[in-house]
C-alpha cells in the first residue's frame, strides 16, 4: 500500500510539471529506483495524457543516467518486462480451441508482452522515436558483453522495423540551398569519402553534373537517415580520385551513366534496417525519368576489408592460384609507399587483381556469405560486380582497407530482381567472364572470415 500511495504521488508530481516535461526542457537529475519506478507506472497505466507526461519523464532521466545505469536500466526491461506465462498459456489453448480472429489477436497482444508495450508508449511523445534510436546505440556498445540484453534488441529492431517502413519515408534531394543544419549533417555522416570542408562538399553538390538524395523520416526531422552522392557522366569511372578531382571534365549534355559513388548511413542505433537497397533503387527510377538518356547505372565502392582479409593470406601462407612469383611481389605490400609509382606498382596489378576476386567472389564467412559487407549489400540489391578497378581510391584510407582496389556494381534494371533471386536463394553472383577470368582457376579453401556484420557504407 505504500508503494501505491508512493507511485500515486509521484504521478501526480509529474502531471503537475506536465508542460515543462512536454517540452524535455526539465534536465533534473532522476535515481534509477525512481526511473524504473516510472518504467513500471507507464505500463500499467491506461490515460494518454499521463503516458506522454511519464514517457517524457523517462526519456529526460534515461539522459541522465551513467554507463552503470544505462546497463542496469535495460537489464531491468530485459528481466521484468516479459511476457506472463500463465496468461500466455491461457491465450494459446483458447486459441487452440477456437482458432478465431479475437483469438488470435489476443494471443499476439500476449506474446508482444509488456516489453514492446513500454517501447510503444515511449514513442507517445513527439521526440519519442529519436530518444529509442539513441538508447538502442547505447544498448548495442554493451550487447556483446552482455548477450542476455539481445531479448531487449529484437524488441527495439521489431518496432524501428514498423516506425521506419517506406511507407513513412520521405525522399529529398540534397543541393546547396538546403538548410545549413542538414549540409552539417551530410558532412559529419558521411562514411566513405571524407568531405574535408563547406567547399569541399559545394563541390559534391552544386554542379550541373552532382546529385545527392537522402531518406527522411518524420521523427527525425532534418536528420537524414541514409543518403547518396551521385555523379553523372558519360563513362563508367575507374577511380574516385577522378571523380572527386577539383577540375573535373565538362559534363556532357547526355550523360550516359549515373554513378552512385558513396551511400552512408546516418543512424547507428537503426543498425540492421535496412534503407539503402530502397535508396539505390528510388534514385535509379527518378534519375532515370529526368535524365531519359541514361542508361547506366553502376557504383564506385569501396572493399573495405579486402586489406585485413589479405593480410590473413599472407601470415596463413593460403595464397591459392598465385605463382611463386607473384606470392615474393606481395612482399612489395609492406612498403608503405608501394603505390607511388614504379616497379613496385606495377608488379602488383596481377596478383592484387586475382586475389580481389578471389575476395569478392570466392571467400565466405563461417555462415557461407559473401564476407565483403558491401559486395553482400549490393549483390543482395540484384547488383552485378561489374569491374575491378586497379588504384582507385589512393586516399589514406582507401589504401588502408583495399590496397586501393575499388569495384564497379552495375544496376540494370531489367534484370535486378532476377540477380537478387539467383543470389539469395543459389548464391550466384552476376559477374561478366573479365572478372572471373581473374580467378586463373578454382580457388584454394578458402580463410574463415568473421560472422558478417551490418555495412555503414557502401
Amino acid at each position: 500500500m505504500k508503494n501505491v500511495s508512493f507511485l500515486n504521488g509521484l504521478i501526480d508530481s509529474i502531471v503537475e510539471r506536465g508542460r515543462s516535461l512536454l517540452d524535455g526542457t526539465s534536465e533534473s537529475k532522476i535515481d534509477l529506483d525512481t526511473l524504473l519506478e516510472l518504467s513500471n507506472a507507464l505500463v500499467a497505466g491506461h490515460g494518454e495524457f499521463s503516458g506522454s507526461l511519464l514517457a517524457q519523464q523517462i526519456i529526460t532521466g534515461y539522459r541522465t543516467l551513467d554507463d552503470e545505469e544505462k546497463l542496469a536500466f535495460f537489464q531491468f526491461l530485459a528481466s521484468e518486462f516479459v511476457p506472463d506465462k500463465t496468461r500466455l498459456e491461457a491465450s494459446a489453448q483458447l486459441y487452440l480451441d477456437d482458432p478465431c480472429p479475437d483469438h488470435l489477436a489476443q494471443l499476439a497482444e500476449d506474446v508482444d508482452g509488456p516489453r514492446q508495450e513500454f517501447f510503444r508508449r515511449l514513442n507517445l511523445t513527439p521526440n519519442g522515436a529519436r530518444a529509442m534510436v539513441a538508447m538502442r546505440l547505447d544498448l548495442l556498445k554493451i550487447l556483446k558483453k552482455h548477450p542476455e540484453l539481445k531479448v531487449v534488441d529484437k524488441d527495439l529492431v521489431h518496432m524501428f522495423g514498423s516506425w521506419f517502413n517506406r511507407g513513412f519515408l520521405v525522399l529529398r534531394r540534397i543541393d546547396w540551398s538546403t538548410s545549413a543544419q542538414t549540409l552539417e549533417k551530410i558532412i559529419e555522416y558521411e562514411a566513405v569519402h571524407e568531405i574535408s570542408d563547406w567547399s569541399d562538399l559545394k563541390r559534391r553538390l552544386d554542379p550541373v553534373d552532382r546529385r545527392c538524395f537522402a531518406f527522411f523520416h518524420p521523427a527525425l526531422m532534418d536528420d537524414p537517415l541514409i543518403f547518396v552522392e551521385v555523379a553523372l557522366s558519360q563513362d563508367i569511372p575507374a577511380s574516385i580520385q577522378e571523380l572527386l578531382a577539383e577540375e573535373t571534365p565538362e559534363t556532357p549534355q547526355t550523360p550516359s551513366t549515373a554513378v552512385f559513388y558513396s551511400i552512408s548511413n546516418c543512424q547507428k542505433g537503426l543498425q540492421g534496417i535496412s534503407f539503402g537497397n530502397l535508396l539505390i533503387k528510388q534514385v535509379a527510377t527518378d534519375l532515370a525519368r529526368e535524365t531519359p538518356s541514361l542508361k547506366n547505372f553502376v557504383t564506385l565502392s569501396p572493399i573495405p576489408r579486402f586489406a585485413s582479409w589479405l593480410k590473413d593470406i599472407r601470415d596463413n601462407q593460403n595464397f591459392g592460384a598465385l605463382s611463386p612469383d607473384e606470392i615474393e611481389k606481395l612482399e612489395d605490400l609492406d612498403n608503405v609507399d608501394w603505390h607511388d609509382g614504379g616497379d613496385q606498382r606495377a608488379q602488383l596489378e596481377e596478383p592484387l587483381r586475382h586475389l580481389a576476386a578471389r575476395y569478392l567472389l570466392s571467400a565466405k564467412s563461417a555462415r557461407n556469405q559473401v564476407l565483403d559487407p558491401v559486395a553482400r549489400f549490393h549483390l543482395g540489391n540484384g547488383a552485378r560486380l561489374e569491374r575491378i578497378n586497379w588504384l582507385g581510391d589512393l586516399s589514406p584510407a582507401g589504401i588502408e582497407r583495399s590496397h586501393g582496389l575499388m569495384v564497379n556494381y552495375l544496376y540494370d534494371l531489367a534484370t535486378v530482381e532476377a540477380n537478387h533471386e539467383a543470389y539469395v536463394n543459389e548464391g550466384v553472383i552476376a559477374t561478366p567472364n573479365r572478372v572471373r577470368k581473374l580467378l586463373r582457376g578454382k580457388p584454394a579453401t578458402e580463410v574463415q572470415g568473421p560472422p558478417p556484420e551490418q555495412s555503414a557504407a557502401s
